[in-house]
């Protein structure tokens, strides 16, 4: 997966497969019965002063950018995949703040006849 785009080159930190449990859909049973999503992140972000030291307070936790996503997903009822994935950006900007952003969202078995297939958006934020 090509995780750099012309915009961001750098250090990042990647979350990827995180499988999700969310109630989004077009169909009322999508959303009151749930369904499988998986997201896949990544977060530009100076790695160097950790990298060099060791020392925890110059990293992040990416432990709680994997614990807001979850307990965003638990919340969320919502038509749209891409409601749903301005939510998640919405709770990793919190966190960051302003830097670059990239997130895939997948729906993993959408409801359409004959198709096995996943559906997914890509979105981004920029810092500035």
């Amino acid at each position: 997966m090509n995780h750099t785009s012309p915009a961001t080159r750098g250090d990042a930190i990647h979350v990827e497969a995180l499988k999700l449990w969310a109630r989004v859909g077009v169909l009322p049973e999508e959303r009151s019965l749930g369904q499988w999503f998986v997201v896949d992140l990544t977060i530009w972000l100076d790695l160097a002063p950790a990298g060099r030291s060791d020392d925890l307070s110059l990293t992040v936790d990416y432990g709680q950018t994997v614990a807001a996503i979850q307990a965003c997903a638990e919340q969320v009822v919502c038509h749209t995949v891409e409601c749903f994935s301005e939510q998640l950006l919405d709770q990793v900007g919190e966190i960051y703040g302003a830097c670059p952003i990239r997130l895939i969202l997948r729906k993993c078995h959408p409801p359409i006849p004959g198709f096995d297939g996943s559906i997914s958006v890509e979105r981004w934020r920029f810092a500035g």
